[in-house]
């Protein structure tokens, strides 16, 4: 059953889920999708064996609520979101795996509050975004679609910039979003600043940083995460771009679960 909490600076509402015993687990989903990718592709199914699973809208997602200022959407507002789930889902420290914005959140979170995390996982993750990211994560005409046609073209514009149609539950939390929120929290991302990298080489969490080998980006900014975290580990994930990072969701949990287990 959802559950929901609110942060307590802006009063937004955020709707989580949390299923299975164990040491805690939070997982944040990418841009455009919702907390519903973990239990879709099979990740809440697996990792509910060994731990508490908390999975979590981020605001302008899924259930949780859509402020349609950019300014709602700063990644230190992002992170105090991240807190008030754990507070709230009575976990005061949590492994951690995020996907996209979901693995920024997770460096963002293990910087400023190390104390809550057990380990640190990034799936197509970096801890910098370059202006103009987010057209080349989707396509150069992004945010015309956005404010045009919606969802639907946006959905669209993607599907022609990739040269297939998205796999179904994709595209289907893809559509349920709010446009106006989704632009707001686009233009937001390209506003943040980099982690700086002494920051992310003061990280003491067990890490573990899988990406596509078609990801080149997410690929190349996990290798120098690895650089400068120590002891932390990069995975490789073959032929998969970032859209794919997730699915098919075996081989990355064959690596996940393992790394896991090790820790307990």
């Amino acid at each position: 059953m959802a559950s929901s909490t609110h942060n307590p600076a802006d009063g937004v509402e955020l709707s989580y889920d949390a299923v299975g015993e164990g040491d805690p687990i939070l997982l944040i989903h990418g841009s455009a999708l919702s907390r519903a990718i973990w239990r879709g592709f099979g990740y809440t199914k697996a990792l509910r064996e060994t731990h508490r699973v908390i999975t979590m809208d981020l605001r302008g997602h899924g259930r949780s609520d859509k402020p349609a200022t950019p300014a709602a959407y700063a990644m230190d507002v992002l992170v105090a979101d991240a807190l008030a789930v754990l507070d709230a889902a009575g976990a005061p420290q949590a492994h951690f795996g995020g996907y996209s914005v979901g693995a920024r959140v997770g460096f963002s979170l293990a910087v400023a509050a190390p104390e809550r995390l057990l380990s640190l996982t990034t799936l197509g993750g970096t801890f910098r975004i370059q202006p103009g990211t987010i057209g080349e994560l989707f396509f150069p005409e992004y945010d015309a679609a956005l404010g045009q046609g919606g969802m639907p073209a946006f959905v669209a514009g993607w599907e022609g910039r990739i040269g297939q149609p998205l796999d179904a539950m994709t595209r289907a939390a893809f559509l349920a979003n709010d446009a106006a929120a989704l632009r707001a929290y686009f233009r937001q991302t390209e506003l943040d600043p980099a982690i700086p990298e002494a920051d992310i080489a003061a990280i003491r969490l067990p890490t573990l940083l899988m990406a596509g080998t078609r990801d080149p980006g997410r690929l190349t900014d996990s290798r120098r995460a690895a650089e400068l975290i120590a002891g932390a580990r990069v995975v490789e994930l073959p032929g998969r771009n970032h859209g794919s990072t997730l699915i098919p969701a075996d081989p990355v949990l064959a690596e996940w679960l393992p790394f896991l287990a090790d820790l307990n």
